[in-house]
């Protein structure tokens, strides 16, 4: 017999043998046993900071990761965390102490009220079959794509378990098959893309799988592409746009806004992808394969729920080679052009695009980009290229949250594979994750950690500010995080001249190895492009508001 802990330790352990967690006295059994069965363990400094690291893990890895927290208070710690991984549809394993089975204590609170409200899937361990429950609250969170919370009250955790064979995994993991287009369908998307003369291809992550597909499906028709932030660089195709959306450059717009017929795959369509309702030509055809069960956009003319690798394969065999390819005919010279910024802006600090478009440079090519919320998020995506598919993250966005990203890093380091992971972070997330400055530094073996430093809340200021609101709840004291990363053990680098990006340079020159952050001060008062597109959503709302109640 083994203690129950111990049971789902060993159930867990050839699924997700990567954990990220913070002990206390609801999972210090279960702590104990899988480290003592070989788990790789990343200690973490705020419980949110597991969630958020495993959530990393996977979007990188495509793996399976546990994080684990104890009851009560280290539980409620990592809700925020634990409600991004839901509305991301984030597969992973939230291994958590819970309440005795007697009922709550005065420092207990109704954890399973909680997973309700935010959505994520509770499993709760028995003293008879621990490691078979364990199985299929990980099977769940693999079939289902979301964040499962394991619970193990906590008068069972060193209790003994009568448990024997446990179930094989993919006896549970069994799920319909994949949704595939029927033949009407089938038949009626190719018909429009057939009659395409500009077709045009955006792909999402839930396309990543599908790549070879879209692909050769491009090339048959003719068109050019284009992605979502989170599935940059699938393609090796000639004609893909890069990123669209919010981030894209105006050139990329531009061509899109002359398809007449859109194929979006995998792509949930968010006010930000289309750019809030500018993406696509009023009068073109805009077509939605997804596994969703219907249109997640109002302007979709034709949605089918499918499996994206499944029908583009079927939509190959049935749909003709294109005569002509409109994408051959796309000026693409400009494409990827942006505003390398002037060093200074108006009020003598740096540009923040001339230090993103400075440290693509420096940077090492083979590279993972994570990212926290906040007015800075463009700059990354916009200026720095990244090694591949899964290659770029934003842990928080979902949910609209910030300073979630900065442990991201932890668990991006994990899956990173021995590329060097670059964190870009604005100075009011970082100070939220700061704990897990030493994680980062402890655990990550060659990243750098971006932080646009402009002493503000920069979104507020360019939202609200900027409409009138008083700037001083906006403001932060200017930090010195440089000199905070030496005294963590990472390299600190002050950037406020072009002149001090050489000592990156340095870094870089010297191996890469550790950690280095870059503490850019950058001015608050140029505003990214994708920030205008917001103001300029948000006075057309306010008009038709206006309109509507004269």
């Amino acid at each position: 017999m083994s203690s129950v802990s111990a049971a789902i330790a060993h159930a867990l352990k050839p699924l997700a043998p990567q954990i990220f967690g913070l002990m206390g006295n609801g999972n210090a059994h279960f702590l104990d046993a899988a480290v003592r069965q070989g788990f790789s363990y990343t200690a973490v400094r705020h419980e949110s900071a597991a969630v958020s690291a495993a959530d990393a893990y996977f979007r990188i890895s495509n793996k399976l990761a546990i994080a684990s927290t104890t009851y009560g208070a280290g539980y409620t710690n990592a809700v925020t965390a634990l409600a991004e991984a839901a509305a991301a549809r984030t597969p992973l394993l939230f291994v958590t102490g819970d309440a005795p089975r007697t009922g709550l204590r005065g420092w207990d609170v109704d954890q399973a009220a909680i997973d309700t409200a935010v959505r994520a899937p509770r499993y709760v361990v028995d003293q008879e079959t621990p490691g078979a429950i364990a199985l299929a609250a990980a099977a769940h969170a693999l079939r289902e794509q979301c964040p499962v919370v394991l619970a193990i009250p906590y008068d069972l955790t060193a209790l003994q378990t009568p448990e024997g064979q446990l179930p094989s995994f993919e006896s549970l993991q069994s799920a319909p098959p994949a949704p595939e287009l029927n033949s009407t369908q089938l038949n009626q998307i190719a018909a429009v893309l057939s009659g395409a003369k500009r077709p045009h291809i955006l792909y999402g992550r839930g396309a990543i799988d599908a790549a070879a597909q879209i692909t050769a499906l491009a090339a048959k028709l003719g068109a050019t592409t284009s992605g979502t932030l989170l599935a940059r660089d699938l393609l090796d195709y000639p004609y893909d746009l890069g990123i669209t959306g919010g981030f894209a450059t105006e050139k990329n717009a531009e061509i899109i806004a002359q398809s007449d017929v859109v194929l979006a795959l995998g792509a949930s369509l968010n006010q930000f992808t289309m750019r809030f309702g500018e993406l696509v030509n009023e009068s073109a055809t805009l077509i939605q394969l997804d596994l969703a069960a219907s249109a997640t956009n109002p302007r979709v003319d034709y949605f089918a729920t499918a499996d994206i690798t499944a029908a583009t394969a079927d939509l190959l065999q049935v749909v003709p080679q294109a005569q002509a390819s409109w994408a051959e005919n796309v000026d693409l010279a400009t494409l990827r052009t942006r505003p390398r910024g002037e060093e200074r802006a108006a009020d003598g600090l740096l540009d923040p695009r001339r230090v993103a478009s400075e440290l693509e440079q420096i940077l090492p090519a083979n590279r993972v980009l994570v990212q926290d919320g906040g007015h800075f998020i463009g700059w990354g995506p916009m200026y720095w290229s990244t090694s591949g598919a899964r290659s770029l993250t934003c842990v928080g966005t979902a949910y609209q949250s910030i300073g979630l990203g900065i442990a991201s890093m932890v668990g991006a380091g994990a899956a990173a594979a021995g590329r060097t992971v670059v964190l870009a972070s604005g100075d009011g997330g970082f100070l939220m994750g700061l704990a897990d400055l030493e994680s980062i530094v402890r655990t990550v073996s060659s990243g750098v950690i971006v932080i646009y430093n402009d002493s503000a809340y920069g979104a507020e200021v360019h939202q609200y500010g900027s409409i009138g609101l008083h700037e001083d709840p906006m403001l932060i004291p200017t930090v010195d995080f440089a000199a905070l990363a030496q005294g963590m053990g990472a390299t600190g680098i002050k950037v406020e001249s072009l002149e001090d990006f050489s000592k990156v340079s340095d870094w870089v020159a010297a191996g890469a190895r550790g950690v280095c952050l870059v503490d850019a001060r950058i001015s608050a008062r140029v505003r990214a492009p994708y920030m205008e597109e917001v103001l300029a959503a948000n006075r057309k709302a306010a008009r038709a508001t206006a309109s509507q109640s004269d």
